[in-house]
């Protein structure tokens, strides 16, 4: 009996030693994957960004087929400090229902498409430091220009899926009749086209927008709270995320996000939208 006592014990002892060493294998496993997102970019050789190919001026594809705008700038930079050139990023062209599948599904690190930061967004991705202001704006023609939100009760109001345009209305104004359209170039053609009164988006590009369209107007130019853009990673990529934190600090401090705007954002703009309107920096 002693000896059987004897060699259960043993086996007992064995197993607790084995599942230590599992738990242990277990737990350098994890911190490996943790700490191993920077890697994995170094390994590859590319960053890969999601942005969108239809939004003039931050981001959208040239006559020349290439990606220019606002967020491309920012995107170059990252790739060249990350990899040591700008040419070493891949862009993932996205709409706007499309940004955070991209980042769970993997088919990118980094989403740079006018992402606006939200507590449902932040639900389902991590959001890094902002990078610009905003808040939803309404456009019209202007013959039949709408300049109070009240004004477009019983009307149609075209919006992008997925975008805060939409939750917002739906939420706050559900007497509005929401248009939607799965992207930028589709909702501005449907505007020009006559198919809804009005067109609801971030008023940083709606005013960009009416300088090429001169028979529009931003009506309402703020409508609810004032949001900003930031990056975002996949949610628990802690390394990546204080890495692009960290970059955007040095980037503030360099000036880089007050030249991105005269580069990119202030031909389009004109004399009427200065920097501090739209760029935020993180000192």
């Amino acid at each position: 009996m002693k000896k059987w006592l004897a060699v259960i014990s043993g086996l007992l002892l064995i197993g607790l030693v084995l599942t230590g060493c599992g738990n242990s294998a277990d737990s350098k496993d994890s911190k490996s994957k943790e700490t191993s997102a920077l890697q994995e970019i170094k390994d590859r050789g590319k960053l890969k960004v999601a942005v969108f190919g239809d939004l003039s001026p931050y981001g959208y594809v040239d006559g020349e087929g290439k990606h220019q705008g606002y967020d491309i700038y920012l995107a170059k930079r990252l790739a060249k400090d990350l990899l040591g050139s700008e040419d070493k990023i891949e862009y993932v062209t996205v709409n706007a229902e499309e940004r955070v599948d991209a980042l769970k599904s993997n088919k990118v690190d980094v989403v740079l498409a006018n992402f606006t930061k939200t507590p449902d967004r932040e639900k389902v991705v991590d959001f890094a430091d902002p990078y610009m202001k905003v808040a939803i704006g309404v456009v019209s023609p202007k013959n039949t220009a709408i300049t109070k939100v009240k004004d477009l009760d019983g009307k149609r109001l075209i919006v992008t899926k997925g975008t805060t345009a939409e939750t917002y209305f739906t939420k706050e104004h559900p007497d509005v009749n929401l248009e939607k359209y799965e992207s930028k170039s589709q909702q501005f053609q449907a505007l020009i086209d006559g198919r809804a009164e009005a067109l609801a988006d971030d008023n940083s590009y709606l005013y960009a927008w009416v300088k090429e369209n001169p028979d529009f107007e931003v009506g309402i130019k703020e409508v609810g709270e004032v949001s900003t853009i930031n990056p975002a990673v996949k949610k628990g990529n802690k390394e990546l995320l204080n890495w692009v934190n960290d970059e955007l600090k040095t980037l503030s401090a360099e000036g880089f996000f007050e030249k991105a705007y005269e580069e990119t954002l202030a031909p389009f703009f004109g004399a009427d939208i200065e920097a501090k309107d739209i760029i935020v920096t993180n000192d």
